[in-house]
């Protein structure tokens, strides 16, 4: 079975794993030309990605349960609200089961409660150096977050 860990948002992105081997990692598609802040999650895009990751086997998604943060205004909130709908909206059309994890399960399970956001790139290339060159630049944390919620997701 194939297992998507999506790390929602904007700058989030998705992996897929395969019998513990990341097959696939893309970045959260956007509607726009740049990646990032004030995009909108592509839902077109984002199935397609999520079709070829599954390239016709059976798969399931985990997807990181997301709320509001204190500190984040409203518009900040319901923007990353949406790009979850969008998420949940897309798997549900492709027919994906989804399971939601929290961030504090799957840090937990990955060892990095307590430590800096940074920490789960480290993690990430630890676990799958193949993919080192893809978690470069601080703001490749999505990729990681996405890998190591593909792995400790808690299927």
């Amino acid at each position: 079975m194939i297992v998507i860990g999506i790390d929602p948002g904007q700058t989030g992105s998705a992996a897929a794993l395969h019998e513990g081997k990341i097959i696939a990692l893309r970045d959260m598609p956007t509607v726009g030309k740049s990646h990032g802040k004030g995009q909108e999650v592509d839902a077109y895009e984002l199935a397609s990605i999520l079709m070829e990751m599954k390239d016709g086997q059976e798969a399931t998604v985990i997807i990181e349960q997301v709320g509001a943060m204190p500190g984040n205004g409203g518009t900040s909130m319901f923007g990353f609200g949406d790009s979850f709908g969008v998420i949940r909206g897309v798997c549900g059309a492709l027919q994906l089961p989804v399971h939601r994890v929290r961030p504090n399960h799957w840090k937990r399970k990955a060892g990095l409660i307590g430590k800096e956001k940074d920490a789960a790139r480290g993690k990430a290339i630890q676990m799958h150096p193949e993919v080192s060159d893809m978690l470069t630049r601080k703001k490749d944390c999505g990729r990681a977050d996405a890998i190591l919620i593909a792995e400790f997701g808690g299927l």
